[in-house]
């Protein structure tokens, strides 16, 4: 099933560079501010890589990917990129608080290696999300250009009894060791041992793989490993046909869903009234007036959603909580589409209020036409107290229904997870050069 495979990973030089100005959130968590800030932090911060400046110059040999590739090659001859002298694992804990309980400390533990980029049909990596074809174009030009991977993508794997999680607990002080913006503390091993290495890929070996972010950077990997393939005798060797991944257990601790909220404005003739009743036939409607105490509403909503589907509706002077009446409606927007899928919180929202009874189109949500995603409760409510029709308050999707639906086939509605924290970009980068040199010299 699953294959994993250490690999010399590049990375910054503690004399070179002071880490914590140079490593950045995933690409497409950086807006222009934080892409700003990045950018003074120091000549050497990743985004130069990630999410580069366009200029009004760009052409054909000045862009944002030439750009980056030759930041990378200029950084390795400076000295500030350094190649690991051995193939390893890269064991990776993050130590923060989630935003719903800034109370207590959670960790989350995992680790990075080369994953095995596998067609969906073969039945070991799965997704959850639809793709987008423009995020897959930019991410290929960048592929293209540097000839690495950059960044990690998040893969979660099943291991009830954490055997891989036990295997990679090294006494040793960590190799890096770095705080983010959001006060989380990033943790990295160097794991070189053969033993420890052969026993993580035994026990990866049954796993089956569930894409938690990066949905449009696998689908890159794919579409690069099949341009660079020749012919029909396929090295699954090849470095293009690896990607690195960060592997984490679905069942251990530590692993935190938030809910992404969804801001609906701009429609002809809304009236929250006329919807209320639209939506009398399928929910259970109660007013709680208007919404003051956010995170109180948000408790409510908590506790509402334990046995059945709740939302909170909220315009700037009033609220309803929406619950599911037990009984299936038929919907022609259900139509092959599972009970266990239909029965989702986002599937409710978006197809029995969105589409049915806002009369919001498929292409208008997928566009984000009439449709903000905001992932903080008080900015949605301040987004409707600034003129925006209603927002819809949301509770996460929990681990096992991801998993369900991911393992039958099925995929969720856009925006439907958001993992936190985020993976660090910047602490390892897999080049494929690199591996190619290596597979000639004898390592990966």
């Amino acid at each position: 099933m699953a294959e994993v495979f250490p690999f010399r990973a590049l990375r910054y030089n503690p004399h070179k560079v002071q880490l914590p100005s140079v490593v950045t959130q995933p690409y497409d968590k950086i807006n222009p501010q934080m892409q700003e800030r990045y950018y003074n932090e120091s000549p050497y911060n990743f985004v130069r890589v990630v999410l580069g400046k366009r200029q009004e110059t760009d052409n054909d040999q000045d862009n944002v990917y030439t750009r980056a590739a030759a930041a990378l090659r200029n950084w390795r001859a400076e000295g500030a990129l350094l190649c690991d002298a051995q193939p390893a694992i890269y064991s990776y804990t993050q130590v923060f608080k989630s935003p719903e309980n800034p109370t207590i400390d959670l960790e989350r533990r995992g680790f990075i290696a080369l994953g095995q980029v596998e067609d969906y049909d073969q039945k070991v990596v799965f997704r959850h999300e639809q793709t987008l074809t423009k995020p897959k174009a930019d991410r290929l030009n960048l592929l293209r250009s540097t000839e690495a991977h950059c960044e990690q993508i998040f893969m979660l794997y099943d291991d009830p009894a954490s055997e891989i999680d036990k295997a990679l607990r090294p006494e040793c002080p960590p190799a890096v060791e770095v705080s983010d913006e959001y006060g989380v503390v990033h943790r990295m091993w160097v794991i070189c041992d053969a033993k420890v290495i052969a026993l993580v890929q035994q026990k990866m070996a049954d796993k089956k793989l569930l894409i938690a972010d990066g949905h449009h950077r696998y689908e890159t990997a794919l579409n690069y490993r099949n341009e660079m393939r020749r012919g029909s005798n396929v090295d699954r060797s090849a470095p293009y046909e690896h990607m690195m991944m960060t592997f984490i257990n679905m069942d251990a601790p530590g692993l935190v869903i938030l809910p992404t909220h969804r801001v609906v404005f701009g429609l002809e003739n809304f009236s929250i009234f006329d919807m209320v009743v639209k939506l009398r036939e399928r929910f259970e409607i109660e007013d709680i007036g208007e919404i003051k105490d956010v995170n109180q509403a948000l408790e409510r909503l908590r506790k509402a959603g334990t046995t059945k589907t709740a939302l909170l509706a909220v315009t700037a002077h009033s609220g309803f909580l929406l619950r599911s009446r037990s009984a299936i409606v038929t919907l022609k927007g259900f139509a092959g589409m599972s009970e266990r899928k239909q029965a989702l919180d986002v599937v409710q929202l978006h197809k029995v209020v969105l589409e049915d009874a806002l009369g919001m189109s498929e292409e208008d949500i997928r566009n984000q036409k009439h449709l903000k995603y905001v992932r903080d409760a008080h900015e949605a409510i301040e987004e409707v107290r600034n003129g925006a029709h209603v927002a819809f308050l949301m509770n996460p999707v929990r681990m096992e229904q991801v998993r369900d639906i991911a393992f039958a086939g099925e995929v969720l509605p856009q925006k439907s997870t958001d993992f936190y924290p985020k993976l660090l970009s910047g602490l390892t980068v897999y080049s494929l050069e690199e591996a190619a040199v290596g597979s000639a010299t004898g390592g990966h």
